[in-house]
């Protein structure tokens, strides 16, 4: 995705992508505010037109963007699924608001409407085809549809991410039991629906 580079450079369009990145976690996509991200970037509207053509546009590179992050800190590996899982849900519940970055899209942008060289509709693909071939080597039942592993493993994984106020109530000195607790669940049972390779069907990550 490509985007316009005014007089001032890169360090304005990576203050417009910080600020971009703050608010849609807040408020979406509908509910940004152009006005609001140009001032928080120190720098004008127009600036902000100059590099992306509108609020879709900067969400995409957006999102695209944390998407990348996001695989570079979890690194699925088709034979250790459930340690993918425990991964993932370590990448969100230490940064909620990028959980949330996420999820406005899903709920923001309806499929005919997104480019078939989006980031997180490419992801997808290529994690589904990592999937496959891995069924094909026999390190993965053979069952399951690759899209329904990634869907039902993602479900899972973020889970807790999806619920951040059931852990309210729980004291501060409590809290790295809780999550610690929370990740054994979440591997446990991604486990044992997609066993790792390495692991026999009677070992408990």
């Amino acid at each position: 995705m490509t985007a316009t580079r005014d007089s001032t450079g890169a360090d304005t369009r990576e203050r417009i992508v910080a600020a971009a990145t703050a608010e849609f976690a807040r408020y979406g996509i509908a509910g940004a505010r152009i006005d609001r991200i140009a001032k928080a970037a120190k720098t004008s509207k127009e600036r902000v037109y100059a590099h992306f053509r509108g609020k879709e546009q900067l969400y995409r590179f957006v999102s695209g963007r944390e998407l990348t992050a996001v695989a570079e800190a979890t690194r699925m590996d088709p034979a250790d699924l459930p340690g993918y899982a425990g991964r993932i849900h370590d990448y969100f519940t230490t940064h909620p608001e990028r959980h949330r970055l996420m999820a406005w899209g899903q709920l923001e942008l309806g499929p005919d409407d997104t480019p078939d060289d989006d980031p997180v509709r490419q992801t997808l693909v290529h994690k589904a085809e990592q999937l496959r071939a891995a069924q094909k080597a026999g390190g993965l039942d053979p069952d399951w549809d690759p899209l329904d592993v990634l869907v039902i493993v993602n479900q899972i994984a973020t889970s807790w991410a999806n619920q951040p106020g059931l852990a309210v109530e729980i004291p501060q000195q409590d809290s790295a039991d809780y999550l610690a607790a929370r990740r054994a669940a979440i591997v446990s049972a991604v486990q044992r629906i997609f066993p790792a390779a390495e692991a026999s069907s009677g070992d408990a990550l």
